[in-house]
This record gives structure tokens, sequence and C-alpha cells, in this order.
């Protein structure tokens, strides 16, 4: 997987568009960069800021897949577009006109609200900064809550971890707070099963190593115990005694017999020591393999962004060579203007003698 610098990061969110395949790609590649994420993040609010309303739709379903499908390997995500996103839907309520989009936006604050992927409080600021004009008082008991109470409530609930929320479901297994359809995925990772809102497109099942891990992991195999060749011949070179109770028969004296006892004791613990080795050794390798199958599912998702892009240019290639054809064709229709004088046509009037006045 590519390597992350501020200009792949930057190229990367020029070519994001609005499709499943391409906000999945990308946000495959983030959650693989995580430990960059406070420059991603900032990268990521400059975008928002100069796009358009579909293009902050976008960008906010790019957030949304990041944010929720990084949960398990770490809060970095969450908790850095966290400090962004209040203005980020300050932004897109003073730009967004399409019912559509605006009905876009609220169903994903409904998602978040409903997993308890931020707070409460985080939420309605969320809600309040999309549209403010749309203020509700916060109602308890029937009577409305001061603003300035619920303002130092709602300070109050920002450092807090936001609890676990009960999802409430349709019939169908959709969530049902709104009444609308967000449908979800049952997927693997990590051994684990969970389900994955589709809400924007999920990041395959496993996290990608960066090819450093890759290869440290490779290197780490070559010391391993099946490869210790220095105890393997440590075991081939035990005595039969050891290993073969026909052979007691032959002790013939206490001496030897202690002799034998200290042999087999020597013997019990490199066994065993070298069978642990054994065991995580086999761990190790069931993990290199889960490792080459993530790092494999990357590189395709990749090469089919890629492949994608490059069908998409080379369909603007040849409308670009179909537009210079035509160009061609039609300069070859021009008449020569250099040769009208020598042709024994009348010369093209100048613009004095268009505008002269009789």
């Amino acid at each position: 997987m590519a390597g992350f610098t501020d200009t792949a990061l930057s190229k990367k969110l020029d070519d994001l568009n609005a499709s499943q395949q391409s906000i999945q790609t990308l946000s495959l590649w983030l959650i693989h960069h995580r430990k960059h994420h406070e420059a991603i993040v900032k990268m990521w609010a400059r975008e928002l800021q100069k796009g358009d309303e579909g293009r902050q739709l976008t960008l906010m379903y790019l957030a949304n897949d990041v944010i929720q499908n990084s949960k398990k390997k770490g809060p970095e995500y969450g908790k850095e577009f966290g400090t962004v996103l209040k203005k980020a839907f300050e932004t897109i309520g003073t730009r967004v006109h399409n019912d559509k989009t605006k009905k876009n936006i609220n169903r994903l604050l409904d998602v978040w609200e409903e997993r308890g992927v931020y707070s409460r409080s985080q939420i309605a600021d969320f809600r309040r900064a999309y549209n403010p004009s749309s203020q509700e008082p916060l109602v308890v008991f029937g009577h409305a809550i001061p603003e300035n109470l619920q303002q130092a409530i709602s300070e109050g609930e920002k450092d807090e971890t936001p609890p676990p929320r009960k999802k409430s479901r349709a019939s169908n297994g959709s969530l049902s707070r709104t009444g609308s359809v967000k449908k979800e995925k049952e997927v693997e990772v990590d051994g684990h099963k969970e389900r994955r809102v589709t809400l924007s497109p999920q990041t395959p099942a496993g996290d990608p190593p960066e090819p450093e891990e890759l290869i440290k992991a490779l290197q780490d195999l070559e010391t391993s115990a099946s490869s210790d060749a220095v105890v393997r011949e440590k075991i081939a070179s035990l005595p039969p005694e050891v290993s073969e109770v026909n052979l007691l028969s032959k002790l013939e004296d206490k001496a030897a017999a202690e002799r034998l006892a200290k042999q087999v004791n020597e013997a019990v613990g490199l066994m065993a020591e070298y069978n642990t080795r054994l065991l995580n050794e086999m761990e190790d390798r069931r993990k290199l393999a889960q490792m080459l199958q993530d790092f494999k599912q990357a590189q395709k998702d990749l090469l089919a962004q890629a492949e994608a892009t490059l069908d998409e240019y080379m369909e603007k290639l040849q409308k670009v060579k179909q537009v210079q054809k035509e160009v061609r064709s039609h300069m070859r229709n021009l008449p020569d203007i250099t040769q009208s004088a020598t042709s024994g046509l009348a010369p093209l009037p100048s613009a004095g003698d268009l505008f002269r006045l009789n």
C-alpha cells in the first residue's frame, strides 16, 4: 500500500468521487494510515470548506466511514473529527439548498446518535450548527430548560464517554428511529463478527499492514523454532534411553538411574520449551497469513480504483481526441486569408472600410 505523504493525500482527495467504491477505497487507505490522523483531518476540513454541497456530502460520507470503521482500531479518528465537525456542519448549513442533501445530512446525524458515535450534547451541537434556525429547547418533565443551563449541561457532557445506546430495529433489521432504512451488513473483523451501517461504503474486514510490518513479520520467521537447527540437533542427539521405557530394564545401579533421571529432566525441559516456541510460531504464521490476505485485498482494492480511474481518463482522452479531429477538419475547410490577394479574389475589406461613414 502506498506510503503517506501530504501530496498523496491531496491527490486522493482530489480523485474522490461519490461512488461507493471510491469512498470505500479512500477510507481503507485513511484507516491504514491512522497514525497521521491529525494531518488527515485538517486537510479533510480544508477540502470541505471549499467544496460545493455535493462535494461536502461526499466528504461527510467519507468521514462517517472512517469514524465508524476505525473504532475497533482506536479512537484517534473519532476524537480528531470531533474537533472540526461543528465547524463543518456550520459550513454545510450555509451552502446546502437541495432537499435531498439536507435529508442525507440529517440521516447521518440520526445514525451517529443511534449508534452512540458521539455524545448527545455533541450531536445537539452539530444539529444547531447545521440548522441554527431550528433550535429546539431542551424539555424535561414538560418544562423547557433555560438556555444558560442547557449550555452548562452541554459543556459538562462534552468530556464524557458516550453511553452505549440500545439500537431499535424494525422487523426487517433496519434502524427505525426516523423511519428511514439504513442497511447493515454483518462482516468479520479480526475474528469477531460485527454489524456495520452502509450509509457509506464499508472497508474490507482486515486492516492491511504497512509493507514494513509485513517485511518484519517475514524476517522474524527466519529465526522461528522450526528454523532453529541447533535445538533440533540437540533433540535429535538425545540418547534413546530418555524416550524408550523398555530400556529401563538395562539400568544396573542407582547411580545409572540418577544419571538417566537427570537426562530425562533436561530432555523434558528442552522439549517443553521447544514445543512452546512451536506453538507461538504457529500463531505467528496464522497472523502472517491474515496479514498477507489483508494486504492482498488492499492491493486489489487500490488496483480496482486505479483501473476505474484509468478507464475514466481514457474515456476523456478519446473525447479530447475527437474534438481535436473535428478542429483539424474545420481548420482545413477555412479559407486561407494569406492567399486571397493572389487568388484573383477581391481583397477582404478592412475595419476602416467596414465602419467608414458615407
